[in-house]
Order: structure tokens, then C-alpha cells, then sequence
């Protein structure tokens, strides 16, 4: 089975590798929409996957950090495109959520990305 929970922030970045004149390059903000995904069996005697205040106490130390940031100013987030963040998201959920099967990060309505850990 798999579960999930949602986590929204809002946060600044720009994109320095992007060419000049590209309007990513200047700084601006994304009220960004996170959705991490665990797998695992549901549990006979409590009759869930993992309770899902376990699963806020693992992300909500992140969401704080990465909320109202310039992201380019968090160690390991240079460059924080969307694809990367969720990268970085990963790398930092996995180790206390082994379930993880996935992250999805919106940036915007339309725009996001899904990560499975490859």
C-alpha cells in the first residue's frame, strides 16, 4: 500500500546557470507543494501503513528550513531547480523514512516533478 502526506512552503530562488536574459535568473518565489510517498504493509494490530505523525515529524524539520528561504543560501542548493530539490528532499527523508517510494514537488500549478530515488 502506499501513503502519502502534503507539505506546502513558500520560498526564493534564481537559477544561476540559466542564460543571461532568462527570467529564472533573477530572484523570485514558488509557493511549492510537497508530496512524499511511503510504501509499506498495513500493520495487522494498528491497521495503518505508518502513522502519519511520524511521517510530519520526519519532513516538518525540512519544510521549516526550506520555508521563507532563499534556497540558493541552504548548503547543497546552488543551483535549486525543482529537479534538485527534490533530489535534496530525498537524500534527506530516505535515511528516517524508509518507506519513502517518492517525492513530488509543484513549484507551481502546472510545473512540477516527481522522484523516486534513482
Amino acid at each position: 500500500m502506499i501513503i502519502y502526506k502534503h507539505f506546502s512552503f513558500d520560498a526564493a530562488h534564481y537559477l544561476p546557470n540559466v542564460a543571461e536574459g532568462h527570467k529564472c535568473r533573477q530572484m523570485h518565489g514558488h509557493t511549492y507543494h510537497l508530496t512524499v510517498y511511503l510504501e509499506g504493509q498495513i500493520q495487522p494490530h494498528e491497521g495503518w501503513v505508518l502513522d502519519f505523525t511520524n511521517v510530519k515529524d520526519a519532513v516538518k524539520p525540512l519544510v521549516e528550513q526550506l520555508d521563507h528561504a532563499l534556497l540558493n543560501n541552504i548548503e547543497g542548493l546552488e543551483n535549486p531547480t525543482a529537479e534538485l530539490l527534490a533530489v535534496w528532499i530525498w537524500d534527506r527523508v530516505k535515511p528516517v523514512l524508509p518507506g519513502l517510494k517518492k517525492v513530488e514537488l509543484k513549484e507551481t500549478p502546472t510545473s512540477g516533478v516527481i522522484y523516486e530515488g534513482y
